[in-house]
Parts: C-alpha cells; structure tokens; sequence
C-alpha cells in the first residue's frame, strides 16, 4: 500500500501547474492529520505555495526570472473556493473598479457577492478575502462577465459620481460584450445603470 505522502506528492507532481488543492482533494489518500502534515512538507520543500490555512497551490515556474514560483492571483483563489464549494461568486467594491482600470487603488480585502455564505478569508498577512451573501439571484445571471464586472463597478461609484474619463473607459469595454449578450443582460441592470449604459 503506497503512503499517504507519496499518493499526494504523486497527484501533485503528475497533474497540471497553476492549480489548487485542499486538504479534502486528497481525503481518499489517508487521515485529515497525515494529509494536513504532507501538504505542510511539501510547502515547505517548496514544491507547494500555502496561500491560506487549508489552501495550497502547485505553482507555475518563471525561469526567466531565476526559477520563480509565480502565486495565484486573488481572483484564481476566489474562484478555486467558489468551485470547490459549489457556489457563484462576482466581484464587487474597489476590486471590480480596479480590474476595470477604472481605478489605482488596491483594495486589502476584495469582495465577492456570494449566493453561498458569508464568511472571510485569510490570504496572507492583513490581507483576505470576503465573501458577501446576497439572495439578489439576478446578481448571478450575467452572460458577460465583462458586463457584469461594469454593472458592478457603476454600483459601487454610485449614481451620478462617476467622470468622463470613467464613462470613456467602461465604453471601450463594452466594445468587448457581444451585442446578444448586451441585449440580454442589460436588462438585469438597475434601472439607472441601464440608462446609463445605453446612452454610451
């Protein structure tokens, strides 16, 4: 019977870069303490990234920077949690601004809407993510995440706070969402958002 180690160091190995794991990806492989303490290893071999407390990530490696373990991005995190636990999750807040570049500002913690429960996560020191409920289901229903991100970034400048360079740039995106799309989705909007929107 091979070990509880060497099953997951295995899995890892043979499996594609830039990937998640959790502790119960590998339930079948032995005990929650000796998959809890392999994964602790093979983070610290460096073989693994441990990016929050039971999150582990198998690195992508950049050699024209000197064999650099490239880290996840916050929006790959999220989206890793959002898949595991079965749940839909948009981006909100300074987060959806800043992926928009409709803002510098780079906010500690990024905020998700969640039609799964609320709760945080740790992602390094002071840093987290954080997942909001809402049971607003039409949140969840975009085809376009372009045009969601925009509707979300609109929501959080607020009605009538958002300048000319900012109304420039949400065009040039819309550029990006195909017209079926826009037609669909516009209509999930708020009411000031559409109007809004189809003046551009």
């Amino acid at each position: 019977m091979e070990s509880t180690a060497y099953q997951i160091e295995n899995r890892i190995k043979s499996g594609s870069r830039k990937k998640l794991y959790f502790n119960a990806d590998f339930a079948a492989y032995g005990s929650p303490e000796a998959i809890k303490k392999t994964l602790q290893r093979l983070a610290k071999s460096g073989l693994l990234m441990r990016v929050a407390h039971g999150i582990y990530y198998y690195p992508q490696i950049e050699a024209k920077w000197g064999n650099t373990a490239i880290p996840p991005t916050i929006e790959e995190i999220a989206k890793g949690i959002a898949k595991r636990d079965k749940i839909r999750i948009v981006p909100t807040g300074i987060y959806a601004l800043n992926a928009l570049g409709l803002s510098t500002q780079v906010p500690v913690n990024i905020v998700f809407i969640t039609d799964g429960a609320a709760r945080r996560i740790s992602i390094g020191k002071g840093k987290g993510i954080l997942f909001k409920h809402s049971s607003e289901t039409r949140i969840f229903a975009y085809k376009s995440k372009i045009l969601m991100l925009i509707v979300s970034a609109l929501r959080e400048i607020g009605e009538g706070n958002f300048t000319v360079t900012q109304l420039e740039i949400i065009k040039k995106h819309l550029h990006e969402v195909t017209y079926n799309e826009f037609n669909t989705d516009i209509q999930l909007a708020p009411l000031w958002v559409r109007k809004t929107l189809l003046s551009l």
